[in-house]
């Protein structure tokens, strides 16, 4: 198959800079977003970004930014609200007709709203009698589990901790993250192979490895600034491959917007030495093909294994029974290849694996995660430097809230140590994590939804049906700084609660606060905004949480909610007491300028497992698992030709969005300006006798046996990318309702988003088939 290089210029460089400067002006805010961009991810009185979580390097910049960044910072800063005059001029039923795009650039929410469904409009509603209604629709529930409070990981760590001893003092465990859309499988998998589901390496060790190998990973358009880390990898001598379906044009070469030589002359510096074009669903098929291949010839750590690990020789004995026939199959990539990777692995003395969501949105995605964990571990690369697991989270702050206990799943330890704290009984059922909570809330099972922060319909599969769900609820609560979807689906009761955002002054009658987030690699570091809130009527998060909290609790006079609001030192006392790692949490804040790397014990070879070592984990699904759901699509018994009926279809987001807030329509390394666009690779294209610019439905198939109907979206304008055979890609979220509840990973319940089977059918350019609800 050729290769199309689509975008020919290096990632970043002059073209960030002028779409960076072009979303500030979008978003009227060149002034105030600009001054915000010199204050992002700086070591003293800055604030952290609101964008991705890649770590902060040790050496200060002064303009310390990605292009993404900036274009979260625009979003944020804007001073045009989304106040009563905006829901005034609007119904709820004209707004659910908006795009995410119309409704992201409708302005900053300003004052708390209550839905009126005799106007079918928001009103403004006192914060006092806000908070008295929750206090009184939580009250009259059967039991706290009728209730589900949801968190997106922009929330900083104070907070969130807040929030987590909210829900629990109210009784339950019903708190689901966005963890649970993107890094699960990464958290199960670790968690259990190494005794903690985060990075066990540090930025530092980027500038050591010898070998990077890179799964499922867009960095220049999901993660830009780990491009410079990248590219400075390289050009110390290591090697890097990319693994994944799409090669991704920004990956090639990267101009540094921080070098004069590189702006000015037109310089740049080389990435990713090679792109393994793998099939989607082929990682784990991959893996396996390495890892036989190191047993096999005796390329493996023998001391690390006999010293730190269990459950080699099941490992070993799975590996031997897999043939190479349904390796190649199951991933696409010939042996000698699969060979000449391996090889690599076994001659680098220091290698990184690093992975997005390429690699755990998939119904394996469990296995894929496993896999890498076990390549790791034969190789002894987890404990040394320059080597070791490196999962990249999204948003800035999702992995914090995980270790502030904003968790479905608690640890025991977790809850016992908030029970000895707070001297408060704490819930020990399990709660409900998205796919389940959406479930419940679809059966009617749900009685009240909090969502601190995110667009959890949107984010989730089967959106249609959980906005649908949200109506029939008798509470729902936002907070959050934008308006988004979910909110427009309005139940008995529903309320807007706006808060502050991360670039905003938090002032209370303690003076200026601070507060923490916790990056990818599991270094705290602090943020502070410092511009003045877009309206004054704006409370921080913490504020709300608290007043929730005394106005639901009552009596419960034992934890001092409101003075933890106005003072966040007193939080992070009580985080110290309560979350191993945080002692001394607000000295250690204040005496370090980049704040403090927590405790990772495997990073030591400690391992906090049930066995106490590190453990091999043999796949659950068969290597050849997306093959065989492809012969089942087609319904026939020879798979080596399912190519010609059915597709793989993959999600993908632009590089004009973050998460599901859409900045705009350009695509700059895909070179598209639309979002309703069906990527293939053009030679899959001309073989079906098809052009770009074709209109094409997508349809998902339902197993013979279901009752439900073909999941339908399109028509998708038909457009080139450099991606595997057999595979197509189309935008998250526009995608979601293609994708249901039902197909996740067994254990984490992570949805694959990144791999359904799909037919196509190209129709005539004026045919305009609505997406089923």
């Amino acid at each position: 198959m050729r290769k199309i290089p689509i975008y020919s210029h290096p990632a970043a460089g002059w073209p960030a800079l002028i779409s960076s400067t072009q979303k500030l002006m979008d978003y009227k805010t060149f002034l105030r977003g600009g001054i915000s961009v010199f204050k992002s991810n700086q070591p003293q009185g800055g604030f952290d970004c609101p964008g991705c979580a890649w770590p902060d390097h040790k050496s200060h910049k002064a303009i310390d930014v990605c292009e993404n960044g900036i274009k979260v910072i625009a979003s944020e800063t804007m001073t045009h609200k989304a106040d009563a005059d905006f829901f005034a001029r609007h119904t709820v039923t004209e707004l659910q007709g908006w795009t995410g795009y119309e409704l992201e650039h409708s302005g900053r929410l300003s004052e708390p709203m209550y839905y009126d469904a005799a106007q079918d409009r928001y009103v403004p509603i006192p914060w006092e009698a806000a908070y008295s209604l929750i206090a009184e629709q939580l009250g009259q529930l059967d039991s706290p589990d009728e209730a589900l409070f949801y968190t997106s990981g922009r929330v900083t760590n104070e907070p969130a901790f807040l929030f987590q001893l909210f829900v629990r003092c109210f009784g339950t465990n019903n708190l689901p993250d966005c963890s649970n859309m993107c890094h699960e499988p990464t958290s199960v998998m670790l968690s259990r192979q190494l005794g903690i589901g985060k990075a066990t390496v540090m930025l530092e060790d980027f500038e050591q490895a010898k070998l990077i190998l890179m799964f499922g990973q867009n960095p220049a358009t999901n993660h830009p600034r780990m491009l410079e880390m990248l590219a400075h990898a390289h050009d110390q001598g290591c090697r890097i491959i990319s693994i994944n379906p799409m090669r991704e044009q920004g990956l090639s070469k990267f101009r540094n917007p921080q070098k004069p030589t590189h702006m000015a002359a037109g310089q740049s510096a080389d990435m990713v030495d090679d792109v393994i074009q793998i099939q989607i669903g082929g990682d784990a098929a991959l893996l396996t093909g390495i890892a036989k291949w190191l047993i096999e010839n005796d390329k493996i750590n023998h001391d690390f294994i006999t010293t730190h690990t269990s459950g080699f020789e099941p490992l070993k004995h799975w590996l031997t029974e897999q043939s190479w026939t349904d390796i190649t199959l199951g991933c696409g990539i010939s042996q000698t290849d699969i060979i000449n990777l391996a090889e690599l692995v076994a001659d680098s003395p220091a290698t990184i694996c690093t992975w997005g969501m390429g690699i755990t949105q998939h119904v394996q995605g469990d296995d894929n995660v496993a896999m890498i964990t076990n390549l790791l571990l034969l190789m002894g690369m987890i404990g040394i430097d320059g080597a070791g697991a490196s999962p990249v989270r999204g948003h800035s702050n999702v992995q914090g809230d995980r270790t502030m206990g904003i968790h479905e799943r608690p640890s025991k330890s977790l809850l016992d140590s908030l029970e000895h704290v707070f001297e408060h009984p704490m819930p020990q059922e399990h709660g409900y994590d998205v796919v389940t909570g959406a479930k419940a809330l679809i059966a009617g099972k749900l009685k009240v939804f909090m969502g601190m922060g995110g667009n959890y319909a949107v984010a989730a599969p089967d959106t249609s049906a959980i906005e649908q769900a949200l109506t029939t609820t008798q509470l729902n609560i936002f907070v959050g700084t934008k308006l988004n979807e979910t909110m427009l689906y309005p139940s008995a009761n529903n309320l807007i609660l706006p808060c502050l955002g991360r670039t905003e002054r938090i002032v209370t009658t303690k003076g200026e606060q601070f507060a923490t987030i916790e990056d990818s690699m599991c270094q705290i570091v602090p943020t502070q905004g410092k511009l003045k809130p877009v309206s004054d009527t704006l409370k921080s998060e913490a504020q709300i949480v608290a007043d929730i909290a005394t106005h639901v609790l009552g009596a419960d006079t034992s934890i001092p909610w409101l003075a933890m609001s106005e003072d966040f030192d007193i939080i992070r006392d009580y985080i110290a007491q309560a979350i191993n790692g945080f002692e001394d949490f607000n000295q250690r804040i204040r005496t370090s300028e980049r704040g403090f790397h927590l405790y990772h014990a495997a990073r030591h070879r400690v391992w906090n497992t049930e066995s106490g070592t590190a453990q091999f984990e043999v796949p659950q699904y068969p290597i050849t698992f997306v093959a065989a759901q492809m012969a089942a699509a087609n319904d026939i018994d020879d798979i080596e030709n399912t190519a010609q009926k059915v597709w793989q279809l993959t999600s993908v987001r632009s590089h004009d969005q973050f998460n599901t807030m859409i900045f705009g329509f350009k695509d700059r390394y895909r070179q598209t300006d639309r979002r309703d666009v069906l990527f293939m690779h053009p030679d899959e294209i001309s073989r079906l006798g098809w052009q770009k610019g074709d209109r094409v439905m997508v349809t998902r198939q339902r197993a013979k046996d279901s009752l439900e109907q073909p999941r339908v979206l399109g028509p998708l304008v038909l457009s080139e990318m450099d991606i595997a055979s057999n595979a197509v890609a189309a935008y998250y979220p526009e995608c979601n309702d293609l994708f249901d509840l039902d197909t996740h990973a067994p254990d984490s319940h992570i949805p694959a988003y990144k791999s359904t089977t799909v037919v196509l059918e190209r129709v005539e350019a004026n045919t305009s088939i609505a997406t089923p609800a």
